[in-house]
């Protein structure tokens, strides 16, 4: 079993939901801290504060555009990315634009994210939200063939707002097609330490959840 410190190391400690209040991110941010968690995921609204809590320590600040339906025009996501910048972003996790995808506009596709890319010009890194879960095998494909040839560092499993979360078979499948050059990040559903593992044995480099200090409790208690 990995390391407790490499585990923790990768988590996106995320708090994404609508009712969320500055005493949750700072405390978000806090426990980032603590437990030296890869990143804190927040929305855009919160990344300015985000940014004045980790300054100076080794978090990412990560936020979200296009979210949580990707349907949002190119040029919307491309203006969210270059504000997050701004207010200090680290790292942009984009929704994927489903509908196109469906359709097999592949131009469209590869053009939305790779002006998101040339938006960021090596700034910040950039996940791809594929939502897995309203996909076909085919289709989570060819979104990963688009998110890699596009410039993109990371394809994700999901938003956590779809019909589903991620599941290993999907992070398998991600895996094979990027290969090892891209990181792939499972996100959704994930509450626990035996999840969390089997997304890591599956592949995923990177894991988004609130339950971050939950599966770290547990590995110590497993430790014991």
């Amino acid at each position: 079993m990995i390391s407790k410190a490499q585990l923790a190391g990768m988590i996106d400690h995320t708090l994404l939901r609508a009712d969320a209040r500055e005493h949750d991110i700072v405390r978000l941010c806090e426990e980032a801290v603590k437990y030296r968690f890869a990143a804190v995921c927040v929305n855009p609204y919160f990344i300015r504060l985000a940014s004045k809590m980790l300054m100076g320590t080794d978090q990412k600040k990560c936020t979200v555009i296009g979210f949580p339906l990707g349907a949002t025009l190119t040029k919307a996501k491309v203006s969210e990315a270059v504000k997050a910048l701004e207010l200090g972003a680290d790292e942009i996790d984009m929704v994927i634009c489903i509908p196109a995808l469906k359709d097999r506009n592949i131009v469209y596709l590869e053009k939305d994210i790779a002006k998101v890319v040339k938006a960021l010009d090596g700034a910040a890194v950039l996940k791809v939200i594929i939502e897995a879960c309203y996909l076909t095998d085919e289709e989570k494909i060819i979104a990963c063939e688009i998110s890699k040839k596009a410039g993109a560092d990371f394809v994700k499993t999901s938003t956590g707002f779809g019909s589903g979360g991620a599941r290993t078979e999907d992070v398998k499948l991600m895996r094979m097609v990027v290969g090892k050059e891209m990181g792939v990040k499972a996100s959704g559903g994930i509450r626990t330490l035996d999840t969390a593992l089997e997304m890591i044995d599956a592949g995923a480099s990177r894991l988004g959840t609130s339950s971050g200090i939950k599966i770290l409790t547990e590995y110590d208690e497993r430790s014991k």
